[in-house]
């Protein structure tokens, strides 16, 4: 059988983010063993779906795996399986469309790598039991995305201080709000993580302009920040395992 392999992300202008996609799609591609692998975006800059889709057409295969590129469920996710499943149509090749990235074990494993290399790099003694851990994330209207969030706090609970999470906007609490709710804690050590999938403008600036006035107004002493979830190991393994979860099904 021959598959091939799409990743729709939701798009980005910046440049950074499609070089982390084309990173992406080369190792899937060597790991999962597809004819060929490729990335399109749902909104803001092309190659749009449709684009993804005539490539993906133009080749020699069977099936089609088609990946959600979101860390939570929600609109984003349902729009992009809604434009891709259109062209299903039009062609014998069979699509088979994944979940997102939200919600597996493997996403908890993932900001763990993260955090545990922050303590790293900085040469952190304090034992993990006694580190604070709070988690950013985008924001959404839809429920389903603090659900997600907290799935991913409830799975790092065990292995840290205290562990908890704020928003970047539209959802409370805000960046603001969640460095106070830290503080209240009076931790030792404060590891922040970018709960993103691209260094893109909001990892680049916006969360910085909010983020950077509240550590400085607070009696934190003692803060690090991850770098964004991005090209890590395990998100090359999570694409693949939500890739073999339809797959085998099929």
């Amino acid at each position: 059988m021959k598959r091939g392999f799409l990743l729709i992300d939701r798009g980005s202008r910046e440049r950074e983010a499609s070089e982390e996609l084309e990173v992406i799609c080369n190792a899937v591609k060597v790991k999962g063993n597809y004819v060929f692998t490729e990335y399109c975006f749902l909104e803001v800059e092309p190659p749009y779906i449709e684009d993804g889709i005539a490539k993906c057409l133009k080749q020699d295969i069977d099936h089609l795996t088609i990946v959600p590129y979101f860390l939570y469920p929600g609109k984003k996710v349902k729009n992009a399986v809604t434009d891709v499943m259109k062209f299903q149509k039009d062609t014998k090749v069979k699509f088979v469309v994944t979940k997102p990235m939200s919600m597996h074990k493997t996403l908890i494993n993932l900001v763990e790598n993260r955090i545990s290399s922050t303590i790293q790099e900085n040469n952190i003694t304090v034992p993990k039991k006694n580190v604070d851990v709070l988690i950013i994330g985008h924001g959404s209207k839809d429920p389903n995305a603090q659900m997600s969030m907290d799935y991913v706090v409830d799975g790092l609970k065990a292995n840290y201080r205290n562990v908890s999470r704020c928003w970047l906007e539209i959802e409370q609490p805000d960046i603001v709000e969640g460095i106070k709710n830290c503080e209240k804690n009076n931790p030792e050590v404060l590891i922040i993580v970018f709960y993103f999938l691209h260094e893109g403008a909001h990892v680049k600036t916006d969360i910085n302009n909010d983020l950077l006035p509240a550590l400085k107004n607070s009696n934190i002493k003692n803060t690090y920040i991850t770098k964004h979830l991005g090209t890590d190991e395990k998100m090359i393994d999570l694409i693949l395992e939500r890739a073999k979860e339809v797959e085998n099904a099929n």
